[in-house]
């Protein structure tokens, strides 16, 4: 019995390890945050395999159903919508499980969208903290950015198109000679880094519309 933590494509379906896709044809059952994305990725490969959902919304139930299923001597993977599960989804509660219950848990590793905006971005990376998706209400927006004024490290955030703007603006305002990187699309097409002060990207920005997942990076 064990659960793999195999990591998918951030963009690039050619990004997939061949071990990877072996564990995955292999399993017993797949657990992935929606199993429609995920089918797309195993019929690009041409396989099928038992997938079942395992998302924020069914985590706690899910989390002991899956114990049982391992418990049984099933072997499972978790895959999220794109990375490395785990990383800001719902992947951390089902490994703390298997860990109590003394499940082997293995990781399969590949993409990481953070990590790969932080080795393009030019920013240092040997120290480096990880903060998630940045608040969506004003008063953890500015609170966020105090810690990063004080902090030593280059800070990294994840971004929605639909907020990116105010974010932009607000770090402006308030840090403008920080250096930052917007990555956004990473693998794909319209891949793209925008480096500069906060004030520099924010007014290459300003004027246009902002696609796809955002990295924010800043020193």
């Amino acid at each position: 019995m064990t659960l793999y933590i195999v990591a998918t494509p951030i963009g690039n379906l050619e990004d997939m390890t061949f071990r990877a896709l072996r564990i995955l044809k292999e399993v017993d059952l797949i657990a992935c945050e929606d199993t429609r994305q995920t089918s797309k990725l195993l019929n690009h490969y041409g396989f099928k395999n038992q997938l079942t959902s395992y998302n924020d919304f069914n985590k706690t139930r899910k989390t002991k159903l899956l114990i049982n299923e391992l418990k049984q001597g099933k072997n499972i993977a978790i895959v999220s919508d794109s990375g490395t599960p785990g990383v800001n989804d719902p992947g951390f509660y089902i490994v703390r499980e298997c860990i109590r219950e003394n499940i082997d848990v293995v990781p399969v590793p590949g993409a990481c969208a953070m990590i790969n905006a932080l080795v393009c971005s030019g920013l240092p990376t040997d120290s480096f903290a990880f903060y998630g998706f940045f608040p969506k209400k004003d008063g953890k927006k500015k609170k966020a950015i105090e810690i990063i004024k004080n902090i030593k490290q280059t800070a990294i955030f994840y971004e929605s198109p639909h907020r990116i703007q105010k974010t932009l603006k607000l770090f402006a305002e308030l840090i403008p000679e920080k250096n930052l990187v917007l990555a956004r699309e990473l693998t794909k097409k319209f891949e793209e880094f925008i480096r500069g002060t906060a004030k520099d990207v924010y007014e290459k920005c300003n004027d246009k519309t902002i696609k796809g997942e955002i990295v924010l990076l800043i020193s």
